[in-house]
């Protein structure tokens, strides 16, 4: 029984050599190529910066930056994931058997459309609550409402708070100019004081000027 276990487990681990010895084989022979390239939208020349791009299964991948410009290093043979939220995955192969050692891409990325089944949205948790809620609503005459709000209360209330025009405001600023331009050259006069404005009041009495007024 010995003797028959022994042949088969060097068969085994013959095998188990040489599967590896063939794969490692094939590993250092896949050339290693430098792949660059810009990602764009489809319908425009955007860049698409912070598009995930990787080699399934084998721990190498990188992004795009703020230009949607990408550089990363890959094998012959490997099959590159280009995926973005909201747009559409793309694969792209490497080729086998290259020439050079760099790639250039300009990839396009194409929106991803899903549609949704319509969905019909209700205040109330059924109809039935929904019908007895809009005839157990109590609705104001919109005529009461407009009426008291032209009410002359609402009206003189509403002018006190209207801010000045433009014509008030430039009116102050005038008069305001003025009397800062009279203040430059001494205090105001005070015309209660003043003899001659004594004097023209004394001759508007004696004219009459006041009694054609009332």
């Amino acid at each position: 029984m010995k003797k028959l276990l022994l042949p088969s487990f060097l068969i085994v681990c013959f095998s188990l050599l040489a599967s590896g010895w063939v794969h490692a084989q094939d590993q250092r022979e896949r050339k290693v190529v430098q792949l660059s390239g810009i990602i764009l939208n489809a319908d425009s020349t955007d860049a698409v910066p912070g598009v995930n791009i990787y080699v399934p299964k084998k721990g190498r991948g990188t992004s795009s930056g703020r230009f949607g410009y990408f550089s990363m290093p890959v094998l012959e043979g490997d099959s590159v994931v280009f995926s973005f939220i909201g747009l559409k995955r793309q694969t792209y192969k490497v080729p086998e058997n290259m020439e050079d050692d760099r790639i250039s891409l300009i990839l396009t990325m194409e929106l991803d459309e899903i549609a949704l089944e319509e969905i019909e949205v209700m205040p109330y948790p059924s109809e039935k609550e929904f019908k007895e809620a809009v005839l157990a609503m109590s609705v104001v005459d919109p005529m009461t409402i407009s009426g008291s709000n032209m009410s002359p209360e609402m009206l003189l209330r509403a002018a006190e708070m209207m801010p000045a025009s433009g014509n008030e405001n430039f009116r102050y600023f005038q008069q305001g100019l003025m009397q800062q331009n009279q203040d430059l050259y001494g205090p105001r006069p005070l015309r209660l004081l003043d003899p001659f404005a004594w004097a023209q009041f004394i001759r508007s009495i004696k004219r009459g000027d006041l009694k054609r007024r009332d």
